[in-house]
């Protein structure tokens, strides 16, 4: 099984194109479906849907959430599809079995109000202050995933017509960028990045105090940092940043589908969640405004 799990992985990297953390999510499920089988005694070249249910059966059992036993069952009935397109199987025992319904919570979110202060935190007085306010402003301005953030190069911005071009994978759309996260960009790209990077190689659009390229938790970090500094009681993590993006936009106007175009969004039932929230406001004026209210 060990085999066929580098060869199936190797697939979704080189053919598929998955960026490394989708690619890390489906290890960690095959993984853990191998040592299921192995434990059990289970050959999982001659399992059927019943064999398969009881493995769901278990995680539901040792208290995984539902998105996740649901993320398992596509983890799982990719690595099947790939070992019938390969022939080491005829049939995939994954096929009619029901992912379980995963509830959509909504996401959290700032205000208008709290982004404001948590933007205003970096002062442009040293090279980090610059990096931060211009690596914050762009967050928010574009709603883009951590990950596509720290991947991107200073050759993905347009700074002439202002928008970036983000590359998911196999996937590329482009986002526009607004003035104020233009000019926080362009401050930086001039004052702070020349005289952090050590090499002139580096192409990474967003770097740390050694020249390289910004990881997640570094990114992490300096959310969090900020986010004290604004007395924010409210969690706040990069991923909040892209629910407010949405949300502000929907708020204010924006069309659901140029949303989920900007969000990256594969299926747009995902990007009505934030629907709840436009509701929510709706609620809010209906009562001020209506008399019978």
């Amino acid at each position: 099984m060990e085999k066929q799990i580098k060869l199936f992985l190797d697939f979704l990297e080189n053919d598929k194109k998955l960026v490394n953390n989708t690619l890390q999510s489906y290890k960690r499920d095959i993984i853990q479906y191998q040592e299921y089988t192995q434990e059990n005694n289970v050959n999982y070249l001659k399992v059927n849907s019943n064999s398969i249910n009881k493995y769901f059966e278990y995680l539901e059992s040792i208290g995984k959430k539902t998105s996740t036993i649901s993320r398992n069952l596509a983890s799982i009935r990719s690595f099947y599809q790939f070992l019938v397109r390969t022939k080491k199987i005829k049939k995939d025992p994954t096929v009619g079995i029901q992912s379980p319904k995963v509830e959509k919570k909504m996401p959290n979110i700032l205000t208008s109000k709290e982004v404001e202060l948590l933007l205003e935190q970096p002062k442009d007085v040293d090279l980090k202050g610059i990096r931060d306010k211009a690596m914050l402003e762009f967050a928010y301005a574009t709603g883009m995933r951590v990950t596509e953030i720290i991947s991107l190069d200073i050759s993905d911005v347009n700074f002439k017509d202002n928008f970036v071009t983000c590359k998911a994978g196999h996937k590329k759309r482009i986002i526009p960028l607004g003035n104020l996260s233009m000019k926080a960009l362009e401050e930086y790209v001039k004052s702070a990045r020349p005289y952090l990077i050590k090499d002139e190689s580096v192409k990474a659009l967003f770097v740390n105090i050694n020249g390289k390229r910004l990881t997640r938790q570094g990114f992490w970090k300096i959310v969090k940092y900020y986010k004290e500094q604004a007395n924010i009681s409210k969690d706040i993590t990069p991923h909040i940043l892209r629910h407010s993006f949405a949300t502000h936009l929907l708020q204010n106007g924006a069309d659901l589908k140029a949303i989920q175009t900007m969000l990256g969004h594969s299926d747009i039932s995902s990007t009505q969640v934030y629907m709840q929230f436009q509701n929510e406001n709706l609620k809010e004026v209906y009562k001020k405004a209506h008399p019978r209210a």
